[in-house]
């Protein structure tokens, strides 16, 4: 093992242990410096005080040249900013090569969201009758009632649900956790589901889980994007949609209300306000199409 090999072992076990990142969030970056430390064999480079900006730049050319998009190569120099900083903390580095070269210029993309009316209708749509149409009824209205990420929702366990609160607590990346309020739609399937559907589906099996699947584990994130898929087609829904529009969405119609953006980034688990932010372009794409309407000279 060379030095940088070394250093990319540290980082990584740092970004566990100290930073308490999530396994998936930590094996990425190690897929990326795995990359990085393979163009660096292949360029000679075996120490890291002999990496410097022209390399990295040769490295994102090289990223472009085998067909990585922009917003890959941004991630990947996200990647290496946050592995020299960090070697430069430690010590190992007196300066960061990194930090004169600026992100790839990509035009913002805006989350794709569902109108009030048709979310309304894809909420509706399970049959509720049947105990797993009060499942599924149940998870895609807290999905959009707390704004969570599916990882989140399919994870949480039944004694974090509190009905006469009206809360539910959420452990989101990095393991921190949340509380984050449900409102009375929610709550009442939530409800329903806990007393009659969630027994009647487990039969003599436990399961600590709030929503599971086959032998009481939680379902898969694969099984719970057909469902969306499902009820948006059964809705007649044709837009995109993932688990995921439902975080949008629910972001979006607060802000839409006039919720401040503090609050939002609070209930989205957000830990820097700028990812918040995206959602307040989606809200100003809609005054000004309320402005061009109304206004006599729009």
């Amino acid at each position: 093992m060379n030095e940088i090999s070394m250093h990319m072992d540290q980082y990584l076990n740092y970004l566990v242990v100290e930073k308490g990142l999530a396994n998936a969030t930590v094996e990425s970056y190690g897929s990326d410096l795995a990359r990085f430390q393979r163009f660096l064999s292949g360029s000679r480079i075996g120490r890291t005080n002999e990496v410097d900006a022209a390399a990295i730049l040769k490295y994102l050319l090289r990223l472009r040249d085998d067909g990585l998009g922009i917003r890959s190569r941004a991630r990947h120099l996200v990647t290496l900013r946050g592995f020299f900083r960090f070697l430069v903390q430690e010590k190992h580095l007196s300066k960061d090569p990194s930090r004169l070269i600026d992100l790839p210029k990509f035009g913002l993309k805006l989350p794709d969201v569902l109108s009030v009316t048709e979310i309304t209708t894809l909420l509706e749509t399970p049959d509720t009758t049947k105990h797993k149409g009060m499942r599924d009824a149940a998870m895609l209205e807290l999905l959009y009632a707390a704004g969570l990420r599916v990882s989140e929702l399919l994870h949480i366990k039944l004694q974090e649900m509190n009905l006469d609160a009206g809360f539910v607590r959420v452990t989101g990346k990095g393991a921190k956790e949340r509380l984050v309020p449900v409102g009375g739609h929610a709550r009442s399937r939530v409800d329903q589901y806990i007393r009659i559907a969630r027994p009647a589906m487990l039969k003599k099996q436990t399961s600590p889980w709030l929503f599971f699947g086959r032998a009481g584990r939680p379902m898969t994130r694969q099984g719970f994007w057909k469902l969306v898929r499902k009820y948006a087609l059964a809705a007649g829904c044709d837009k995109k949609i993932s688990p995921h529009t439902f975080r949008h969405s629910f972001a979006t119609h607060l802000l839409e209300g006039g919720a401040d953006l503090r609050a939002v980034q609070m209930m989205l688990g957000h830990t820097d306000i700028s990812t918040t932010q995206i959602y307040t372009h989606v809200t100003r794409d809609q005054i000004k199409l309320m402005h061009e309407k109304y206004h006599p000279r729009g």
